[in-house]
This record gives structure tokens, C-alpha cells and sequence, in this order.
């Protein structure tokens, strides 16, 4: 399956999730790919959209391979298998961990403009991202939402490795994912159109439905 872009696969997985109309949902989406995922969503189900803020924490020489994830309260995900092919020690894990709060902040300053989350006590959260390679940083999100105490984490992504799904599936209570092909190389092969999206264009999306006036 190829997705056109971003707003295609949002539409898709919100067809998943039409079933939670008029429940007491917040979507949470994941900078910057999985906010334009998120607003078709959000769109869809009548629900308020917000930001999470999770980190990827590349490996030594190679960024695009996790070890793990950082969430915007601190928590830490390690995959063991990437930790352990990697050689990485705690001194790195903490390192690399602080270099990416202080991208984490940013985001969170630049996409809130100074207001608070979204409680999410009691509601059910669905957290989106444009789509799942190992898992890492939705992992981090979850253990972070976890402490926040929703009544059920959701996952649903337009796209995923089966490993990835797999490991996502033992930490949120429900995942839903359009598409999972058996050869899985990258997220953006699954897209025709994978270009990286602005910070402008996230700020315009989350003003939209703050009911703002801003065109997304």
C-alpha cells in the first residue's frame, strides 16, 4: 500500500478509529510527520490535538538506528537488542539523552506557545505517529503517558515494521495500523510524497483546531 502523503494516511487511520467518535478522546501526535496524521484524525473524531514530545536516541555513528527514546518528562526507552549490538554505554545513553531534551524543549516552547499539555487524566489517548520503524519513540510516549493516568492509551499509525508492532502491542492497550508489509526498509517508501514537514506548518495545524483562525 502507498499512501499520496501525510493527509492520506491520516484519513486511512481515521476510518480505524470511527468508533470513538463521542468518546472522551485527545489525540497526541508525535512531531512533526505524525501532527498532519493526527489532524485528519482529530478532524474525524471531534477531538482536541496536542503534541507529544518523544526523542529518538540514535546509535553512535549511525542517527537513524535507535537505541532507544527519550520522553519530554525524561523517561527513557532502551531496545536491549540495538543496545547490546551497539556496544552503547550508560554514559552515552545519558549523553545522547540530554542533547535531545534540549530539542525536546524547543519543540514543546515553540508547538504549546507557553500553554500547559492536554490533561489527559481519565480520557482515552490516541497517540499517533506517520508511522512505526522500531518503535522506539512510541514506547518512550506511552511509559511517559502512563504516570498521566488515562484510562487507555491507543496507538494507531498509518504504517509499521511487524517488530516494531509487536513490540508496541506490549505496552499500549490497543494498536491500530493500517498497513504492515512483510519488507519493511523505512517509513517514507510507504509514501509518495514523505517531504519533512515545518515547525510553520505544525503551529498552523494545532492553531486550527485551538479553534484560532489560523489556516492549516
Amino acid at each position: 500500500m502507498l499512501f499520496s502523503d501525510r493527509h492520506h494516511a491520516g484519513v486511512e487511520v481515521a476510518r480505524m478509529l470511527s468508533h470513538y467518535k463521542g468518546e472522551n478522546c485527545i489525540v497526541l501526535a508525535i512531531p512533526r510527520g505524525g501532527v498532519v496524521v493526527g489532524y485528519e484524525v482529530a478532524k474525524h473524531l471531534g477531538s482536541p490535538l496536542d503534541v507529544i514530545v518523544p526523542r529518538k536516541l540514535g546509535a553512535p555513528g549511525q542517527p537513524e538506528l535507535a537505541v532507544g527514546a527519550v520522553s519530554e518528562d525524561g523517561t527513557i526507552y532502551l531496545d536491549d537488542e540495538i543496545v547490546k549490538l551497539t556496544g552503547v554505554d550508560r554514559r552515552y545513553v545519558e549523553e545522547t539523552a540530554e542533547a535531545e531534551m534540549g530539542e525536546i524543549r524547543r519543540r514543546v516552547s515553540v508547538y504549546r506557545e507557553g500553554r500547559p499539555s492536554l490533561d489527559v487524566a481519565g480520557r482515552i489517548v490516541i497517540l499517533v505517529d506517520d508511522g512505526l520503524a522500531t518503535g522506539s519513540t512510541v514506547i518512550a510516549a506511552i511509559r511517559h503517558l502512563r504516570k498521566l493516568g488515562p484510562v487507555k492509551i491507543v496507538v494507531a499509525v498509518p504504517v509499521a515494521s511487524r517488530e516494531a508492532l509487536a513490540r508496541v502491542r506490549k505496552e499500549a492497550d490497543e494498536v491500530y495500523c493500517r498497513y504492515s508489509p512483510s519488507i519493511f526498509y523505512a517509513i517514507g517508501q510507504f509514501y509518495e510524497d514523505f517531504e519533512q514537514v515545518s515547525d510553520e506548518e505544525v503551529l498552523n495545524i494545532l492553531n486550527e483546531l485551538r479553534g484560532r483562525g489560523v489556516p492549516g
